[in-house]
């Protein structure tokens, strides 16, 4: 696939047929060992056909153009930052620490932050957290919807641009996590409000 066609494309494919490839390796590989007793697929081979059948769809359904491509990557940002808020909305609703169930940080996933919650000092800087990780959300969903709608890959300068909005909101669900993990209990709220500034920063910069 030539570069000319759009970085965005060109991850996505090279991703997919990396997921193939291997899955079809790791299949073989339990192919290699004999069957059990009962004359059935092991547990393992069983597993192995499912992956290989998923990332196959996976292949057949891969984008056509850069445009598609990084609709499809703004889509995937997009999730992780709902994901994001929803954690933390909920959290709040029920007046304690977030569950860590989707950022999945192992640092700060430890049974002795559960059983904190947050001090009222800390609750007046999780609503304007709350309205930044929300203002996140609304950003990558109009975007989304511009480059569905206007996004063009007539010439090389209409698809690097494509690239450059999918490297730049490729940014903000990292950010919207690290937001999300420096609220959790004990808040720092020196490091909060410090990471927000940052943050801020850098996107003016850009």
């Amino acid at each position: 696939l030539p570069p000319e066609r759009g970085m965005t494309l060109h991850k996505a494919v090279r991703d997919t047929t990396t997921e193939v490839a291997e899955g079809l390796l790791r299949l073989t590989a339990t192919l290699l060992h004999p069957l059990p007793h009962s004359g059935s697929p092991s547990q393992e081979q069983l597993i192995c056909t499912g992956s290989v059948w998923e990332a196959c769809d996976r292949a057949a359904h891969l984008p056509q153009d850069n445009q598609a491509a990084v609709a499809s990557a703004l889509s995937s940002c997009l999730a992780a930052v709902k994901d994001a808020l929803d954690e933390l909305e909920q959290a709040l609703a029920e007046g304690g620490a977030p569950s860590h169930d989707v950022l999945e940080d192992e640092e700060v996933g430890s049974a002795g932050n559960r059983e904190i919650g947050w001090s009222e000092a800390d609750l007046q800087l999780l609503g304007p957290c709350v309205g930044l990780v929300k203002a996140a959300k609304a950003s990558l969903k109009k975007l989304r919807g511009a480059v569905k709608t206007w996004g063009q890959v007539a010439t090389a300068e209409q698809v690097a641009q494509l690239d450059g909005l999918a490297d730049a909101a490729g940014d903000v669900s990292p950010s919207v996590d690290e937001l999300v993990l420096s609220t959790y209990p004990p808040m720092n709220q020196l490091t909060l409000r410090l990471n927000v500034s940052y943050r801020a920063g850098r996107r003016e910069a850009a």
